[in-house]
């Protein structure tokens, strides 16, 4: 006989699962104890939301599934924001929730909530468990809907009752076959075809690349067509480190926040190539503008996506990879001298320091090459996620932040998820002082865990970004946008036993992050930085 809590763990031992990202509590119990004679690590973060975010950070970092867990009640609902996270930015995350007793549920009792429901808008799956004898077919189905097609977070709720019974064996499942979810993988043809001619007549093509070509394993092939064809590239937030940034062809983010010669390519092109990308808000803010005056290819793995946000000339629903390898294959183009010139004589504006602070965008981007070979930055929401996304150079290594909900306290917990996927490599995170201290409460895990990530805190006294907002749209009334108030952040990270780091120059912070790099601990360094220094 096997209970279903150790059936929960066999399960994820035979998905792989070496780590998982968690807060127990009473109706996840039997689960906690299962696994507690099982190899599988388990990592005790500070508060739920950090749970998830650390395993969108290790599935990022590893390209496999991240695992959270908590328990039910308060616990699973402080599970939606780091979900919801995951599912913007299409993570493959499993998180496994805690319940109360089958026969309790919708009466209300202790810790009972619907979080199967509550997750509805943004779970790309969810189940609530009725029956032991089927976790191993829902464990199944559950990671194999989380990395195929476009990748998301599954939920699987899962009552204490359900956890406790005994069934009388296990087998886990070796195929899975779900009616009605079969994802297109290949892409039509007649419309790859369509689209190669679209690019053939064009004189000004720009291709636009997202986080679907990272998370479809289709970086390499991408940049063979790209360096190919000579077409420059530009990126969404998500789509950063899909090229090398010295890289020529390469103008950089586009956006709102985004660089002065990306942005100057959507205007100029006749025909925009977008490479798994959905075309936010803050990517293209008027994207019917664009359709106007060029052509558009979508190349997306979600159908939902295409034609979305921008007219499309020509939709291709497919995986990434094998899409761009059969279009790399067949392409018969290279873009002309004059559009070639032309692009590769735009110019950035030039950025001016001020004396007494850090100047965070020549800083990060002296950041990144100082940094090892196949090093991660991971970047918060606010300023400092404009200031890395468009000055942190990127050669091997990765960039991850959150795009699409721009969850404030991400950075933090995903780099712990990142550094344990990749423990051979550099992990640096970059928050500013309003974004650390949404999670600062994890250094207790830095330290517990032993997880030697690098930390580094842009101290400006302000929400920098909402206060932007408020200098152009408010009539610089700074309404709750002041953090004059905050801790001591190396007083606070000594307290935890980590070493800290206090820069007002460049200089100063260039000279932390040498001896940082040098460390096998955790480390802190505090920048100051001048409250008017804008984000771009």
């Amino acid at each position: 006989m096997i209970s279903g809590a150790d059936i929960m763990v066999k399960c994820l031992e035979n998905e792989g699962i070496s780590v998982i990202f968690g807060y127990p509590g009473a109706a996840i119990c039997p689960f906690f104890d299962s696994l507690y004679d099982s190899k599988i690590r388990t990592v005790l973060v500070r508060q739920e939301q950090n749970a998830a975010h650390a395993a969108s950070g290790y599935a990022r970092a590893s390209s496999k599934v991240g695992v959270c867990v908590a328990t039910s009640g308060p616990g699973a609902t402080n599970l939606i924001t780091g979900i919801a996270t995951a599912y913007m930015d299409s993570i493959p995350i499993v998180a496994i929730t805690g319940q109360v007793r089958s026969d309790l549920i919708g009466r209300d009792v202790f810790q009972e909530a619907d979080i199967t429901g509550a997750c509805e808008p943004f779970i790309k799956h969810s189940y609530l468990v009725k029956d032991t004898n089927d976790l191993a077919r829902i464990f199944k189905e559950a990671f194999h809907i989380a990395t195929t097609g476009r990748p998301g977070p599954v939920l699987i709720d899962v009552p204490i009752d359900i956890q406790q019974n005994k069934i009388s064996g296990f087998e886990y499942p070796e195929d899975v076959d779900i009616i009605g979810y079969k994802p297109s993988v290949k892409g039509h043809p007649i419309q790859i075809k369509r689209a190669l001619e679209l690019i053939a007549e064009s004189k000004r093509p720009v291709i636009c690349s997202g986080g679907g070509v990272l998370s479809s394993g289709s970086k390499p092939i991408f940049a063979e067509f790209a360096d190919k064809t000579g077409i420059p590239v530009v990126s969404t937030m998500m789509g950063i480190g899909v090229m090398p940034s010295d890289n020529k062809q390469y103008l950089g983010m586009l956006g709102s926040f985004g660089t002065v010669r990306a942005n100057r390519a959507l205007l100029e092109t006749d025909l925009l190539i977008l490479c798994g990308a959905r075309v936010g808000d803050r990517a293209v803010a008027a994207p019917h503008q664009v359709a106007e005056r060029a052509k558009v290819i979508h190349i997306d793995i979600d159908p939902a996506e295409i034609g979305k946000n921008i007219q499309t000339t020509v939709p291709i629903v497919g995986d990434m990879k094998n899409v761009i390898t059969v279009m790399r294959d067949k392409i018969n183009y290279h873009v002309s001298d004059e559009w070639k010139n032309e692009f590769m004589s735009w110019q950035e504006p030039e950025i001016k320091p001020i004396e007494g602070f850090v100047e965070p965008r020549t800083f990060i981007s002296r950041l990144s090459e100082m940094l090892r070979h196949k090093a991660i930055l991971v970047a918060d929401v606010g300023q400092n996620q404009i200031w890395c996304a468009n000055n942190f150079k990127i050669s091997d290594g990765r960039f991850l932040t959150t795009g699409g909900m721009g969850t404030m306290g991400y950075s933090l917990p995903a780099a712990l998820g990142a550094k344990l996927a990749r423990p051979e490599r550099d992990v640096f995170v970059v928050c500013g002082d309003g974004s650390f201290q949404m999670s600062m409460s994890e250094l207790a895990v830095v330290v517990q865990s032993n997880i030697n990530v690098k930390i580094i805190i842009m101290q400006n006294g302000r929400l920098g970004m909402v206060r932007e907002i408020q200098d152009k749209l408010y009539g610089s009334r700074y309404a709750a946008t002041i953090l004059n108030d905050a801790p001591d952040f190396a007083k606070l990270a000594e307290a935890y036993g980590i070493k800290a780091y206090v820069a007002t120059t460049n200089k100063e912070a260039e000279n932390a992050v040498a001896e940082m790099l040098e460390s096998d601990k955790p480390n802190v360094l505090i920048c100051q930085v001048s409250p008017e220094t804008p984000s771009r």
